[in-house]
């Protein structure tokens, strides 16, 4: 391998080191399950490392692996053709009545991983990692407006099945 490999390689395990574990609960709440965030993390840093040189000149190589894990997951959704709806985690700690918290966790949760793969990226995008629309487009590779219609449509959704869940 050429120093420049070596060069490369050392570059993106630096990179890698600092941000496995955002990339990790990005994918977490991209995905709803730590295993299917743990496999598309793997697949898009495999990917990542290939094209290490490209991706490192790139203005913002986190928004591109983001990206990367995003379209791995929408890739094994559509492979896999379905869904798991995972147990949530609730690591909130307030003094309200902690049943009541774990069953509003959990209602958000059914929810939230039942949304379509490219709306739930764009919530997660949006709110966790407090994006811009602008900069949300550029992961998912959409335009802004269709990023705005993702937001609103998950958030409709979210609001019609909490509702309804709260009528019962």
């Amino acid at each position: 391998m050429t120093d420049r490999g070596t060069a490369a390689e050392a570059g993106f395990d630096s990179w890698v080191e600092v941000r496995v574990a955002g990339l990790l609960r990005f994918a977490f709440l991209v995905t709803g399950s730590q295993q299917a965030a743990e496999d598309a993390v793997q697949s898009a840093l495999a990917s990542a490392c290939e094209k290490w040189s490209t991706v490192s000149r790139r203005g913002d190589p986190d928004a591109y692996v983001r990206r990367m894990v995003v379209n791995a997951h929408i890739s094994a959704w559509r492979r896999s053709g379905r869904r798991e709806l995972p147990v949530a985690e609730v690591r909130d700690a307030t003094n309200a009545d902690p049943a009541q918290v774990v069953v509003e966790h959990d209602a958000v949760w059914r929810v939230c991983v039942a949304l379509p793969p490219q709306q739930r990226a764009a919530v997660v995008l949006r709110f966790y990692e407090d994006l811009e629309y602008d900069e949300i487009a550029t992961i998912l590779g959409v335009a802004a407006p269709t990023v705005r219609s993702h937001v609103h449509r998950a958030l409709a959704a979210l609001r019609r099945e909490l509702g309804a869940e709260e009528d019962e």
